[in-house]
C-alpha cells in the first residue's frame, strides 16, 4: 500500500479534561488491520507514545491535561489558524448544572451571563487571540455557588501573509512585449492543502475574477495596460482574504532609431579684397509662446514627452544648419557680384 493514497489519521480530544469526567479519543483516518505496534517514547516521561505500522502513517502525539478544578474551560487541542472555527466549553465537575455562564477574553466579558456553556466563533482572526476563561454559578451542590475557571491561552496563527504583486520581466515593459503579473503568498505546512483563489484589479476595476491561478498573463503590452494594479488572495469560504500593495505598471513606447547626422557646412571662403566681411549667422531664437509672443516654458505635452523634446531639438539644430548654409550662399553671391562690377568698369579691351 502506498503512503500517499489516504490522509494521515488525526487523534483529537478536548485540550483539558476534568477529573471524574469521561472523554472519548477518536482516531480519524484509515484503520490498520496489518502489523502495528505501540512503543513508549524515548526518554519523554510524559505519557506520549509513538505508533508504528507497516505501510501506514499516523497522527502526531496529543497531550492531555487533567484538571481537578470545579470549573474548567476546554479549548482547541490543535493549532488554530485564521478562518478556523473556535469552540470553547465551560465544563463543570461531574457535569453538574450551571447557570449565569459568562465567557471572558483578557478579562473583558464577551456577553451577558446565560445558560449556554459553549462560546463559538465561526471564523477567527488574529485579533481573537488572547487569554480566555469562564465563570458560572453551580445550581448544585448548594444554591448559588459561584466558580471561575483558570484561563486558557488561544493563539490564532496567520493562515497566509498579505500577497505581493510582482511583474515579470519588469514593471516597465516595452510596448508589444509579454508581461506576467504574479500574486505571491505562502501557506503554512499544516495547511498546505488549503485552496486559495486569486483575483486581479486595475484601479477600482476587476481585471480578472477569482481563480486558482496566481498569475495574470498579458501577451502584448500596450499603453492602455499602464496603471496601478493590485491583487487579492482569499480562501474558498471567503473567511480569510488579503490584498497586496499597489504596483505601478508603465508601458514604454517603441524604441526609436538614432538621430540623423547633422549637416556639416563647408568652411567659409575668403572674402574678396574691398568687400566687407559677412556677418556670421546668428542662432535662431527659441520658439515663442502662442499667447505672449515671447519665449516661455515648454508646454505640458513637451515636458511630459521626452521623445517630442528630442525631435524638436533635432529640428532646431537642422534649422540652424540651414541658416549657416544661407549665410555662405549670400557671401558667394556678394563675391560674384563684386567680380561682375569690376569687369564692367574696365570695359572691353581694345585691339592694338
Amino acid at each position: 500500500m502506498e503512503l500517499g493514497c489516504f490522509l494521515p489519521p488525526v487523534l483529537w480530544a478536548a485540550q483539558v479534561l476534568l477529573a471524574a469526567s469521561s472523554e472519548a479519543l477518536q482516531c480519524e483516518g484509515p484503520v490498520s488491520t496489518g502489523d502495528s505496534a505501540c512503543h513508549p517514547g524515548d526518554d519523554r516521561g510524559s505519557g506520549e507514545v509513538d505508533f508504528q505500522a507497516k505501510g501506514y502513517t499516523f497522527s502526531r502525539p496529543l497531550r492531555l491535561v487533567v484538571s481537578y478544578d470545579w470549573l474548567i474551560l476546554q479549548g482547541p487541542a490543535t493549532p488554530i489558524f485564521e478562518g478556523d472555527p473556535l469552540a470553547l466549553r465551560c465544563q463543570a465537575w461531574r457535569g453538574w448544572p450551571l447557570t449565569q455562564v459568562t465567557f471572558y477574553r483578557d478579562g473583558s466579558a464577551l456577553g451577558a451571563p446565560g445558560p449556554h456553556r459553549e462560546f463559538t466563533i465561526a471564523g477567527v482572526r488574529e485579533a481573537d487571540s488572547g487569554h480566555y476563561h469562564c465563570s458560572a454559578v453551580f445550581q448544585s451542590p448548594g444554591p448559588g455557588s459561584p466558580e471561575t475557571a483558570s484561563s486558557v491561552a488561544v493563539t490564532v496563527q496567520e493562515l497566509f501573509p498579505a500577497p505581493v504583486l510582482r511583474a515579470t520581466p519588469s514593471p516597465s515593459p516595452q510596448e508589444g512585449s509579454a508581461v506576467t503579473l504574479s500574486c505571491q503568498t505562502k501557506l503554512p505546512l499544516q495547511r498546505s492543502a488549503t485552496r486559495l483563489l486569486f483575483s486581479f484589479y486595475k484601479g477600482g476595476r476587476a481585471v480578472r475574477g477569482r481563480g486558482l491561478s496566481p498569475e495574470l498573463q498579458v501577451p502584448a503590452a500596450s499603453e492602455a495596460h499602464s496603471g496601478s494594479y493590485w491583487c487579492e488572495a482569499a480562501t474558498e469560504d471567503n473567511h480569510v482574504w488579503k490584498r497586496s500593495p499597489r504596483l505601478e505598471i508603465s508601458v514604454q513606447g517603441p524604441s526609436r532609431s538614432g538621430a540623423p547626422p547633422a549637416l556639416n557646412p563647408a568652411p567659409p571662403k575668403s572674402v574678396a579684397p574691398g568687400m566687407p566681411a559677412a556677418e556670421p549667422p546668428r542662432p535662431l531664437p527659441p520658439p515663442s509662446s502662442p499667447s505672449s509672443g515671447g519665449p516661455g516654458p515648454p508646454s505640458p505635452l513637451q515636458a511630459s514627452d521626452p521623445h517630442l523634446q528630442h525631435r524638436m531639438g533635432l529640428l532646431l539644430r537642422q534649422m540652424q544648419d540651414v541658416r549657416v548654409l544661407l549665410g555662405h550662399l549670400v557671401m558667394e553671391l556678394r563675391d560674384l557680384s563684386g567680380h561682375l562690377k569690376s569687369e564692367a568698369r574696365k570695359g572691353p579691351t581694345k585691339q592694338v
